[in-house]
């Protein structure tokens, strides 16, 4: 039986959706796992890092237009944290996800921000010297492919060093493009958007979006052939989806609390992670669920949780700090994309549905499944190596 809270969580997005989508008009749920229709409710939530205070968000939530979804934690970090006493370190991840980190030479992942993180390339080799991940192959251009002209500040620079730093962390060998855009502006992040494929990026990853819209960025720069394009679910949880991970070219990457009993790491869906039905957006063929009638967000997951989070230094914002958030989670699954090498044959979120690759995910919602192993926070669950890619 699953609990109340989870009941509420699952469908208290159904419900809150059912105003911006409808739930994309979803039918009956069925299957393992499948929510008894009196559990459905309208009532609604708020997500345990925003009711107990565990953090805040490091970029101002403007619906319907772009923000960074990067959380910085505000309670069970240390003030004087450092290195892996902030948050879950390199070696966590790569151990759970079992990481084959010598892979991931010549794959090109680029990260997609807003303004310029003067500090970015500093903070990166502070980051690896101190967990012994080794130089950086890492450039950072504007949004014109420069390498100078930064753009301006903008606050997003915590975002933009975790996920440079995420991606270090799961593929260290990997080649990191940091695009700059020279604003949040939807217009800018299109442009930034598109040149990173221009400079020859395989992998695109993108932390931000736009709570509430599925249109604020075109669909035309998120579905280059040959190009993979991830981007993060946000941290509202289940409801309010949007653009870039709403497209059904992009595979969009939930969260999930990583937690670690002696030796062993497990999983579970992080309440905070953003999912469910996308109104407006036509069901794909390739998902064959019947819980939502429209696209179901997300695809797959990867350590976003609060309790802890993940360890970043940035230098422009106070040096060492814990930071949460889906976020977190899709330059993590993009490092692991990385390391697979395979991005040309991606295919957005289709490859996470297909039952050949989805087998090797951990399923991170046992009990709580909305059908199989399937939950909207989570998707089909967190990397288990790179076969599921």
């Amino acid at each position: 039986m699953r609990s109340l809270n989870f009941a509420r969580y699952a469908l208290s997005a159904c419900a809150a959706a059912a105003m911006i989508s409808g739930c994309g008009g979803s039918q009956p749920l069925a299957g393992p796992g499948a929510m008894p229709q009196q559990a459905r409710t309208a009532s609604h939530t708020v997500s345990e890092w925003k009711a107990q205070s565990q953090a805040r968000s490091a970029c101002p939530d403007v619906v319907g237009k772009p923000t960074c979804f990067a959380l910085i934690q505000t309670k069970g970090v240390a003030p004087a944290c450092s290195g892996s006493s902030c948050g879950w370190a390199p070696l966590d991840l790569q151990t759970r996800y079992k990481l084959p980190i010598a892979k991931g030479a010549g794959q090109i992942v680029a990260i997609v921000d807003a303004g310029d993180n003067p500090s970015a390339s500093s903070d990166l080799s502070t980051y690896r010297t101190q967990f012994g991940l080794g130089t950086a192959a890492f450039t950072k251009y504007n949004q014109e492919g420069q390498q100078g002209n930064y753009p301006t500040y903008t606050g997003w620079s915590v975002e933009i060093d975790l996920d440079i730093e995420m991606v270090s962390a799961t593929c260290p060998k990997c080649t990191i493009f940091l695009v700059e855009a020279n604003s949040s502006d939807n217009t800018d992040l299109e442009t930034a958007e598109a040149e990173a494929v221009t400079l020859g990026a395989h992998i695109v990853s993108n932390s931000w979006g736009c709570y509430g819209s599925i249109s604020c960025v075109g669909q035309s720069y998120f579905d280059t052939p040959g190009v993979a394009y991830l981007a993060a679910t946000g941290d509202a949880g289940l409801n309010q989806v949007g653009a870039p991970a709403a497209l059904t070219s992009v595979a969009a990457i939930g969260g999930t609390q990583l937690a670690k009993s002696g030796s062993q790491y497990s999983e579970t869906i992080w309440d905070g992670a953003g999912g469910g039905c996308v109104t407006g957006i036509a069901k794909p063929k390739w998902q064959h669920d019947n819980v939502c009638t429209a696209r179901a967000a997300a695809d797959a997951s990867a350590e976003a949780g609060c309790s802890p989070g993940v360890s970043e230094y940035d230098s422009h914002d106070g040096g060492w700090f814990g930071v949460c958030g889906t976020s977190a989670a899709s330059p993590i699954v993009a490092g692991v994309l990385g390391l697979a090498g395979n991005a040309t044959k991606q295919k957005g979120g289709r490859t996470f549905w297909e039952r050949t690759h989805r087998k090797h995910l951990y399923d991170v919602c046992s009990s709580q499944c909305l059908f199989s192993t399937y939950s909207y926070g989570g998707g089909w669950g967190s990397p288990k190596g790179i076969r599921a890619l």
